[in-house]
């Protein structure tokens, strides 16, 4: 197929998606889409009356539809199969990428038209949503650097390249260091208190590799966490937990030069604009509204449960003492994990390795599906889907991290052709297929590919991301639906027995389903400004709502069932989860707390102190943030891809995540008190918030929802902390 990146169809052919068309296929595109920006910059601006908006901001928005799709399809794939021919023609074209669209607020001619535009009566005519995204674009233009002398729109440009550049070896770093360390057991004495199924997942992990008689351990969660679980192996604990930490900090895959690095080019991007810091130019749009503003709302947090964090640690270390006939001492950082999980079987008598057979990956996936349908008004079809062999995928293991939606910096505002394909293709043969429909209407709303399981070529983490917009604006043409996917990290299967999930995995999935509802739903006229195209302090409220019904019994009930039985989670069980829910919650937010803290620090207040150690810096503005530990842990900053691993992502933003938690418990008390599974509240959250996307101010479109502001204490609430 010629071109073969440069295709719209609705059902993506990725066996055509090969490395050696990258480079012709992304170059065309660049092309193209520099004729549509000259097109618009070239619109006289002498005659206010001869601008509009379809000749300006959806001219501009329709000539980078192509060129965004299909840069859209490479960064995909870079995500799920980092080979290294992808790898290499990623890479090589990235600079490009990176300068034109850096480029685009630059350019003065463009610039002028659209904020002559900006300033005329036709604006007044628009609908709200197309005067929101006129503004939006404005700003976004002006955050950028539209207004700057010529010599700062070169440096500007230089920086965004730069840091596209950087960022990208970053994230290959992390991948690189977590697929080249493994262990090797091959004493079955090591693996005591291991669960069964993580033993089982180790021995087939070994086989793969060709390690018979052996089990091999890996730095990928499913393989890690129960290390440091469960193992009654110190030695084991600690080795594995030593070679995570080091992830960044080794000779061949080292991140430290280019944090710095990073980070000395953020700031500079924002002095370069006008903001006092990196974190102020990131959140001066958001909620927030300033990096500060960001700052103070997680230490008024932090003020309400460090008393009871203080605590939570000092009876740990009460408890390993009395277990151990030991002094009472410090804990090490590997022992964490093993003694709270001890310290929670006894509290508690809940192990959560008991929950495990209740959830297998399909029954909960179905389930997630009926409780979409009861509440939102959804109905979910899987299409039968073929792989087809092309040189894109291969398969093997990989680790989940935070989860987050993976918007790219250039906003796919695409125009699809919808084409029936009677078996769409997928980029692995574990992917699936669905289709999402309006259970009422029967209009097809979307459709998404789900892929679940670790791979080596694929990075670690949970995310959702958007492929293509459908079109919802009448003056345009026939309503489409949207395109989306889901992708994860979770525990796969081990021969005949399907893969079984722990609670926490099913909230990954419930989360990322979040995030694709918000894509899939979305009724707003101006693509942009459709699903997570929101500030990004509102992004993680309809993933984290949905969390929810994986703690109720009404909904557990509808795929919480025995894989082998069919029988539902006994209520003694349940009572004990529900009972274990709110251990060590005070410690919980403090860890959350400490990485949106560090993060701000650093794009606040790194530059004042810039002949520091990165480290010794972390560690004096995390003070009382963490545990004191015998071997005191080095920050994960080398490690957090959320940070590092793009131009912005969550840098400045890490905050979000516990913002949008006081959010979403506070919208779902009124689920509680209208029923888990209402219709009718169902029906109004995807109306008011999962519907229209950024078309409304987001605390608008949630007083809309509750009738009310949010209350700040809901999340301390929900945890049993005050």
């Amino acid at each position: 197929m010629q071109n073969p990146f440069l295709q719209t169809e609705f059902h993506i052919r990725w066996s055509t998606l090969t490395p050696d068309h990258i480079e012709a296929d992304i170059s065309k595109a660049l092309v193209d889409a520099q004729a549509a920006v000259d097109g618009v910059a070239a619109l006289s601006t002498d005659a206010a009356e001869t601008l509009t908006y379809e000749n300006t901001i959806a001219a501009l928005d329709d000539g980078l539809e192509t060129l965004n799709h299909a840069w859209g399809l490479v960064s995909h794939l870079d995500s799920v199969n980092n080979s290294p021919e992808l790898r290499d023609a990623h890479n090589a074209i990235l600079p490009k990428v990176t300068e034109f669209f850096s480029g685009i607020p630059l350019n003065e001619p463009l610039w002028k038209t659209l904020k002559a535009f900006g300033k005329s009566t036709a604006i007044d005519q628009l609908s709200a949503t197309k005067q929101r995204y006129v503004h939006e674009t404005l700003a976004d233009f002006r955050e950028q650097g539209a207004d700057l002398p010529p010599e700062k729109k070169a440096r500007a440009a230089e920086v965004q390249k730069r840091l596209a550049e950087i960022t990208q070896k970053y994230s290959e770093h992390s991948l690189d260091a977590t697929n080249a360390w493994e262990k090797i057991v091959t004493n079955e004495a090591e693996l005591a208190g291991l669960p069964a199924s993580a033993i089982a997942a180790a021995k087939q992990n070994a086989i793969e590799k060709g390690h018979d008689g052996a089990w091999r351990f890996t730095l990928q969660a499913p393989s890690l966490i129960p290390v440091l679980t469960y193992a009654n192996s110190d030695s084991l604990r600690q080795e594995l937990w030593q070679a995570y930490a080091a992830i960044g900090r080794g000779k061949e895959y080292n991140n430290q030069e280019l944090v710095r690095e990073i980070l000395d080019l953020r700031y500079e991007f924002a002095q370069l604009v006008g903001q006092a810091n990196f974190a102020d130019h990131v959140t001066a749009r958001r909620m927030a509204a300033s990096g500060n503003a960001a700052l103070k709302f997680g230490e008024a947090i932090f003020d309400k449960v460090q008393a009871q964090f203080v605590d939570e640690v000092d009876a740990l270390r009460q408890f390993k003492a009395d277990r151990t006939d030991q002094p009472r001492d410090l804990l090490e950082p590997w022992e964490v994990g093993y003694w709270a999980e001890k310290q929670r079987q006894a509290n508690y008598d809940f192990d959560e390795e008991a929950l495990r057979p209740y959830f297998p990956i399909d029954r909960v996936i179905s389930g997630m599906f009926d409780i979409a349908q009861q509440i939102f008004g959804l109905r979910i079809e899987e299409r039968e889907a073929q792989f087809v062999a092309g040189g894109t995928t291969s398969a093997s293991s990989a680790e989940p991290k935070p989860s987050e939606p993976q918007t790219s910096s250039l906003s796919p505002l695409l125009r699809p052709r919808v084409q029936v394909s009677a078996r769409p293709e997928v980029w692995h043969q574990e992917v699936k297929f669905y289709d999402l429909f309006d259970a009422e209407s029967g209009e097809q709303l979307g459709s998404f590919y789900a892929d679940w399981h670790p791979r080596e070529p694929k990075r670690g983490g949970a995310w959702m991301n958007y492929l293509l917009t459908g079109n919802r604006d009448a003056s345009i043409g026939p309503r489409t639906p949207h395109l989306g996917l889901i992708c994860g990290n979770l525990t796969p299967s081990v021969g005949d027995q399907p893969a079984l999930l722990n609670h926490r995995e099913v909230e990954t999935i419930f989360h990322e389903f979040g995030h694709l509802l918000h894509h899939l739903c979305g009724e707003v006229e101006v693509k942009a400004l459709n699903g997570v195209n929101v500030p990004w302090d509102f992004v993680e409220l309809p993933s984290q709502i949905l969390e929810n019904w994986c703690w109720d019994r009404e909904s557990l009930d509808l795929f919480a069932r025995h894989h082998e039985t069919g029988e539902p989670i006994p209520q003694d069980l349940f009572d004990k989860m529900l009972a274990a829910r709110n251990y060590m919650k005070a410690s919980a937010n403090v860890r959350q707390l400490s990485f949106g803290k560090m993060d701000l620090e650093l794009h606040i207040n790194w530059p004042k102190s810039h002949n520091k150690d990165i480290d010794a810096f972390i560690k004096e503005q995390l003070a009382g943030y963490n545990a004191d530990y015998k071997t005191e842990p080095k920050s994960n900053v080398f490690n957090f891809s959320h940070l590092f691993s793009s131009p912005t992502g969550y840098a400045a933003g890490y905050y979000s995540y516990k913002w949008a938690e006081v959010l979403d418990a506070d919208a779902f008390t009124r689920f509680q008190k209208e029923g888990i599974l209402n219709a009718a509240t169902g029906r109004a959250f995807r109306h008011e918030i999962l519907a229209k996307g950024n078309s409304e101010d987001p605390a608008q479109l949630f007083k809309n929802f509750m009738g009310r502001a949010p209350d700040p204490d809901a999340l301390l609430k929900r945890d049993g902390l005050i």
